[in-house]
């Protein structure tokens, strides 16, 4: 047998005893142990394969298959820049936690430096963003490499650590890379090495009754979860972003963004943070204001601080409940503040009004993806349900890379109809990964497009004063001018274009299967002046 399928079927079967359900491949020569190894594996049912010719696209794929299932997710590249593809997913996957791990295929050492054909320094390539790597060759002792990579999986998983995120195993695979006769086998079984657990923190009691709020940032359902318990069992107003699994409840407020930077937000003395709130800049600037009690809920030491105002980090608190005019305050605040908004959807079909009707719209046992920009931050507004599914979007770095791969993969993990609201530029940008190759695992997706013509969230900002007018369409907005409906179904994917309110929410109660794009048409025009009116 070749020494490179052996090191293969060690690595896969020692991930498979590790919890592996999910394997995602790209193209390549040199990865053609792993890839025959893991193909044998997924036709004996010991594992779901998912194959993508691109290696953007098949990291976030990978990414959302992790962050929806909790379980590490390996993709698998050849070398060369094939691995460099995968940056942009392993630095979201950083940031946010998401157990992923990269499985690049490299040629033995001693060529790197040589000139050797798509051969590079490939341990360095995500310096800074892995929680390890590990060097795994075929010509070392076969011992270290199901050691290697059990090691991979507990260090993404964060089990000794406490902090989970990307790892990598770079394996140099020696020719010859597939035996010279007969078929190759999948892995045998093998046993796990396991981590022993953290036990639950007792909570740490908050003294005192200031002025609270509890803020949910992105956040896991356990952790959304825990927010909104905290927040009603004390009596606390609840800012929740989106993607906390925490916006629901009575206490759960649909604007509390916006009565953050009003009279009622000035008085806020204590704030007990839980997941990583980074949407708005009313809560960014509350976390940084003094005389406010920063306090920190978290289960990983890198907690989040962007103010560098925590006076407390703990795994969970306990909080004496405050006092009831404090939370009517915020309802009858938030009430008013609601009505308001839902008063300005009349006339063209906005962003905002999308967002509200999209959100409304999925019932609670399927879940609902958001991408960056202005679609979530139009969804913070959106009334808050009492009902919810799960939510997920990429808050890690925010970016609009990978969006649809990793909406595909949040629905294949979750075996749930999923729906994805983004912008226009997040559909183009990741397009590609509408090609699903024939006989691979298809999501139950649906996406609906708030197509505004380019980056309309550069309005809102600084650069859509009027002294930027003449650069902001081409430098700022970026419009594509592309047909996108054609672009979808150019990918065999099912298209059409929705133009009024009643349309978009006739066609989102329609039943689906497999993959489809809604395409929206949105008014930008007005969004300087309704974010200038929601700052008054």
């Amino acid at each position: 047998m070749s020494e490179s399928i052996a090191c293969a079927q060690a690595v896969i079967g020692q991930l498979l005893a590790q919890g592996l359900t999910d394997l995602v491949l790209a193209p390549g020569s040199r990865r053609a142990p792993l890839a025959l190894v893991a193909d044998a594996a997924a036709r004996e049912g010991l594992l779901r394969l998912h194959v993508r010719v691109d290696e953007r696209g098949a990291g976030f794929l990978a990414l959302g298959l992790a962050k929806a299932s909790g379980r590490c997710v390996p993709v698998v590249t050849t070398s060369g820049t094939a691995v460099g593809n995968l940056l942009p997913a392993v630095m979201e996957a950083a940031h946010a936690g998401v157990p992923l791990l990269v499985l690049s295929a490299d040629r033995p050492a001693a060529l790197v430096g040589t000139g050797a054909n798509q051969t590079t320094e490939q341990l360095d390539l995500f310096a800074g963003f892995l929680r390890h790597r590990g060097r795994v060759s075929s010509t070392a002792a076969p011992a270290s490499w199901a050691a290697q990579a059990a090691r991979a999986v507990l260090a993404a998983g964060g089990d000794l650590s406490g902090v989970p995120g990307p790892a990598q195993l770079n394996l140099e695979f020696g020719l010859p890379l597939v035996p010279e006769s007969g078929q190759v086998a999948g892995p045998a079984s093998r046993r796990a090495v396991r981590a022993g657990r953290f036990a639950r923190p007792e909570p740490t009691a908050l003294a005192g009754r200031p002025r609270t709020v509890v803020v949910c940032g992105d956040a896991d359902p356990a952790t959304g979860r825990a927010a909104r318990a905290l927040a009603e069992e004390a009596g606390l107003p609840l800012v929740a972003e989106p993607s906390s699994n925490a916006r629901s409840g009575a206490n759960a407020l649909a604007t509390g963004r916006l009565l953050l930077a009003g009279p009622l937000g000035r008085q806020v003395e204590r704030v007990v943070v839980f997941g990583r709130p980074n949407l708005s800049r009313p809560v960014t600037a509350l976390l940084a204001r003094a005389g406010v009690e920063v306090v920190v809920v978290a289960a990983r030491p890198d907690y989040v601080d962007p103010g560098w105002r925590a006076s407390l980090v703990a795994g969970a608190v306990s909080v004496e409940p405050g006092p009831g005019d404090w939370l009517d305050a915020w309802r009858a605040a938030d009430a008013e503040r609601s009505a308001g908004l839902a008063a300005d959807t009349d006339g063209a079909l906005t962003g905002p009004e999308l967002a509200r009707i999209v959100v409304g719209a999925v019932p609670p046992e399927q879940v609902l993806c958001l991408g960056n920009s202005n679609p979530i931050r139009d969804a913070d507004l959106a009334p808050v349900r009492p009902d919810p599914g799960p939510v997920y979007a990429n808050r890690g770095l925010s970016g609009i890379d990978g969006t649809l791969a990793t909406a595909a993969g949040v629905a294949l993990a979750t075996g749930a109809p999923t729906t994805l609201l983004c912008g226009d530029l997040a559909f183009v940008h990741d397009v590609g990964s509408l090609a699903i190759g024939p006989g691979e695992p298809r999501p139950t997706l649906r996406v609906v497009v708030a197509d505004d013509g380019g980056g309309s969230i550069f309005a809102t900002l600084e650069y859509g004063q009027d002294r930027f007018a003449e650069s902001f369409e081409r430098v700022f907005a970026t419009p594509t001018g592309l047909d996108l409906v054609a672009l979808a179904t150019g990918f065999g994917v099912p298209a059409r274009r929705v133009a009024t309110a009643a349309d978009v929410t006739a066609a989102l109660a329609e039943p689906w299967s497999g993959l489809e794009v809604l395409v929206v048409d949105v008014d930008r025009s007005g969004r300087a002046d309704e974010a200038r009116r929601l700052t008054d």
